[in-house]
């Protein structure tokens, strides 16, 4: 009695799979898969993706380029006010003074009797 080979001869069913790549491969282009038309539409969609890409990156840079003109005119003012500020400052210390030697001179002139009239 003959045993049955458990072998698997495995250059046979790699060929038979080269066979079955080629076959598969040789019907979708019979079917065309992708005709003209299509082909155009795919080409297409490729274009339209890189022209939002495009339009993305350079709404993005005007964008960072709008933020940074607002940053700097923001900061343009924030020293302009400073500056107002200090200035401000200044003419109350000296008008302060001013009035401090005014008081003075009205308290000197109110104590002297001969000043007075």
């Amino acid at each position: 009695m003959e045993r049955p080979s458990l072998e698997i001869n495995l250059p046979d069913t790699y060929e038979e799979g080269k066979l079955y790549v080629v076959d598969s491969l040789n019907n979708l282009n019979k079917l065309n898969v992708c005709p003209d038309g299509s082909q155009y539409a795919l080409e297409n969609t490729a274009g339209s993706n890189i022209r939002n890409q495009c339009l993305f990156f350079v709404t993005f840079i005007l964008t960072l380029i709008v933020s940074l003109a607002l940053v700097s005119f923001v900061i343009f003012l924030i020293i302009q006010t400073r500056n107002k500020v200090d200035q401000i400052s200044s003419r109350l210390i000296s008008e302060k003074k001013n009035i401090e030697d005014l008081k003075k001179m009205n308290n000197m002139i109110l104590k002297d009797p001969c000043l007075r009239g």
